[in-house]
C-alpha cells in the first residue's frame, strides 16, 4: 500500500460563518493541496471536511499519517465514533452527535484506508499545518469574491 501524509485544517469567520477547509497530500516527492469552503457552516464542519476531503482524494486504499489541529477530529474519530455508532448516533448525554453526516463520511473514508492520527498545536508554526490553514483561508477568500 501507499504511504501518504496529509495535513488538513478548518477555518471559520465567525462560528457559525463563512468557513473553509485545506488539505496538503504528500507522497514521496509528490504533494498536491485542496481546498473548499462554505458560505453557512462553522469550524467544526470545516476540521471534519477537510480530514473527509483529504482521505476521498486518495484513488485507492493507502496507509495515511493523517496530522490535524483539531482535538475534536482526533478524538472523535479515535474515541467517541464506535461508542455514537453503537448508541444510535447519541452522545454517552442520549443527546444526538452533532455533525453526524460528516462523522459517518469521515467513518466510510477511514474505512478505505489504514490511518494513523496525529495532532498538533495550531498556530504554533508547524510548516504543513500553516500550510493546509492557509488553504481553508483560501478557501474563504475565493468564497467572498
Amino acid at each position: 500500500m501507499k504511504e501518504v501524509e496529509a495535513f488538513t485544517d478548518g477555518a471559520c469567520k465567525g462560528n457559525p460563518g463563512v468557513g473553509g477547509w485545506g488539505a496538503l497530500l504528500r507522497f514521496g516527492d509528490r504533494t498536491l493541496e485542496l481546498y473548499g469552503g462554505d458560505p453557512a457552516t462553522t469550524n467544526n464542519r470545516m476540521e471534519l471536511t477537510a480530514a473527509i476531503e483529504a482521505l476521498r482524494a486518495l484513488k485507492s486504499s493507502c496507509v495515511v499519517a493523517l496530522t490535524t489541529d483539531s482535538t475534536y477530529v482526533r478524538d472523535g474519530v479515535t474515541r467517541w465514533m464506535d461508542n455514537w455508532e453503537r448508541n444510535g448516533w447519541r452522545t454517552a448525554a442520549g443527546k444526538p452527535v452533532k455533525n453526524q453526516d460528516l462523522w459517518q463520511a469521515l467513518r466510510d473514508q477511514v474505512a478505505r484506508h489504514k490511518v494513523t492520527w496525529y495532532w498538533v498545536k495550531g498556530h504554533s508554526g508547524h510548516r504543513e499545518n500553516e500550510l493546509a490553514d492557509a488553504l481553508a483561508n483560501k478557501g474563504i477568500s475565493e468564497l467572498a469574491r
